[in-house]
This record gives C-alpha cells, structure tokens and sequence, in this order.
C-alpha cells in the first residue's frame, strides 16, 4: 500500500501554484494601480510579487515530482 495512489504532496504543489498565482497576480495589479496599502514599510521591494513567485516554483516543484502516475 506504501508508495500507491496520489501522495498529499501533490495536492499541497497545487495548493502553492494557486495561491502563488493569485499572490502574484495581486502584485501585479498593486505595481500596475500604485494602489499600495496605507502606511506599509518597504513598498519598494514589492514583496507579493517575490512571494507569489516564490510560491508557484516551489508548488511546480512539487506538483511535478509528486505527480501521479509518475514512475518512482
């Protein structure tokens, strides 16, 4: 039974892409409106731009490795 079906690491890469899409798409939006939330430090370095990157790679990452069907 170990090591069949499709591993809680592929749904949790999924997860990621999503979020990390939605993140970046919001820092987009954040750098293309100047819409930048009131008194936040460090608007410069737009971080949700960085962060929704960051987080899509890692959830491709996984949603490759851990996809199903894959042989191990």
């Amino acid at each position: 039974m170990h090591g069949s079906g499709i591993q809680i690491w592929f749904f949790i890469g999924v997860l990621l892409v999503i979020y990390g899409f939605m993140i970046f798409g919001y820092g987009i939006f954040e750098l293309a409106t100047g819409s930048y939330p009131p008194l936040v430090q460090l608007t410069s370095l737009h971080t949700p731009i960085w962060w929704g990157g960051v987080l899509a790679v890692l959830g491709v990452f996984y949603t490759v490795k851990f996809r199903p069907g894959r042989a191990r």
